[in-house]
């Protein structure tokens, strides 16, 4: 049995909340987890744009799981993002069909969203690339045409996807399928977490909508979620491509950003309180994933960049982030101007995922931080084989910054047989 240890948040002004604690062996002992995100990927049907649909990585999802549910090494289960691809359509029969397959993980599943499920499900660009099945702005009209059932339409309707690609609305249903008891896992077993919802700082009242945000304490360690998806935080590219954000897309993405951030700061209080060995971060944005855009894209990251910097400098010990976003393997320091790069070969240009930055670091795309007790680990998605992490946390371990090790961490790649 894993020890659960006690999260006590009072030290950041937050509302009393408490992990009960399992038994447990000893708290040092080794913790091994599985990690994945932005799988299963595929294709909508949407006969008026001539697209046929593509669920072949969904019918392997069962197989996945298996790999998983059989490894007797692995306690948790930690999914970093995007249930779908960007070209799958937001449905509610699509996430409540995600919510049924995860109840077979033999494990506690932890899941962070992505910004395929709610933040880009308004993204359409025509009648023959639907997208996610949202919409666009025909300056023509002055209006937004929708991916309608039988073609463009301007009657919402008509549209295909949930609430016509609503972002708002999307996250909305995410946290009803996904979220609906705070402070409870997906999947089987027990693991007790502490959900912003129920602890979120009294000054700030808006954050208990954050019920996705959540953090736990294991063998040492303290885990903390935030929901940061990806596409430069939901804010540089307006909703259905209108000419100016909405006040609501602009208020999302900011409160959103500060409770992150006040979450972030509750999750590193504790571990200092506690003396953890070290605290893991998991979210979906690839933070310095440029995507073929200039560095201003990812602007609206730095709140959350420079307060993981500032509070990893504070706390001293390993911190390790875990996101998905960018689908290609990567191990590195994005936060260190000198840190090594590796990770796997991008099939697109037959070049390592390091090489898509000057002098193989991200670190460029946000050069102000020089932070060593930092690792990130960008887990592989989209394509197949499908493929989880096996993530080893031994808060006794102190290994070098390699491709597969990292002070208490080390770590395998799992790519799934494929049957």
């Amino acid at each position: 049995m894993l020890k659960r240890g006690l999260i006590t948040l009072a030290a950041v002004g937050l509302a009393s909340s408490v992990l009960p604690a399992a038994t447990a062996s000893a708290a040092d002992s080794p913790l091994t987890l599985a990690v994945f995100g932005d799988s299963p990927y595929g294709k909508s049907a949407y006969a008026p744009g001539g697209q046929t649909a593509d669920t072949s990585q969904f019918r392997k999802v069962p197989a996945f799981i298996g790999t998983i549910n059989s490894d007797p090494t692995v306690s948790d289960v930690i999914q970093v993002g995007d249930i779908h691809s960007g070209k799958e359509f937001c449905t509610e029969d699509y996430d409540a069909s995600i919510a049924t397959t995860w109840q077979t993980f033999s494990k506690p599943l932890l899941y962070t969203p992505g910004d395929n499920e709610w933040a880009d499900c308004h993204k359409a660009s025509s009648l023959t690339s639907p997208g996610q099945g949202g919409g666009f702005y025909d300056p023509s009209l002055g209006a937004i045409k929708y991916i309608g059932a039988s073609g463009l339409s301007t009657d919402p309707a008509d549209c295909v996807s949930y609430r016509c690609g609503n972002p708002l609305d999307n996250l909305a249903k995410i946290r009803q399928d996904f979220f609906a008891q705070p402070g409870h896992t997906l999947g089987s077993g027990t693991l007790n977490v502490v959900s912003q919802a129920t602890a979120y700082d009294p000054s700030h009242p808006g954050d208990a909508q954050y019920v996705e945000n959540v953090m736990w304490a294991q063998n040492d360690i303290v885990f903390v979620t935030i929901n940061v998806p990806g596409g430069s935080n939901n804010d540089a590219d307006p909703w259905y491509k209108v000419p100016t954000a909405t006040q609501a897309q602009t208020d999302e993405r900011t409160d959103r950003a500060a409770a992150d951030v006040r979450w972030l700061d509750a999750a590193f209080a504790d571990a200092q309180a506690r003396h953890a060995k070290a605290v893991v971060i998991s979210t979906q944005a690839d933070m310095w994933d440029l995507d073929g855009k200039s560095k201003d894209h990812l602007t609206n990251y730095e709140p959350i960049i420079s307060e993981v910097a500032a509070k990893s400098t504070e706390f001293k010990r390993p911190v390790l982030m875990l996101n998905g976003d960018s689908h290609l393997y990567r191990s590195d320091n994005p936060l260190s101007p000198t840190a090594a790069c590796t990770g796997e070969t991008d099939p697109a240009t037959g070049s390592g995922i390091c090489t898509h930055d000057p002098g193989n670091n991200a670190w460029i795309e946000h050069p102000y931080y020089n932070v060593p007790n930092f690792h990130r680990i960008v887990v592989h998605g989209s394509t197949t084989p499908l493929e989880w992490l096996r993530l080893t946390a031994d808060p006794n371990a102190n290994h070098p910054a390699t491709g597969t090790t990292y002070g208490p961490f080390s770590w395998q790649r799992m790519p799934q047989p494929q049957l």
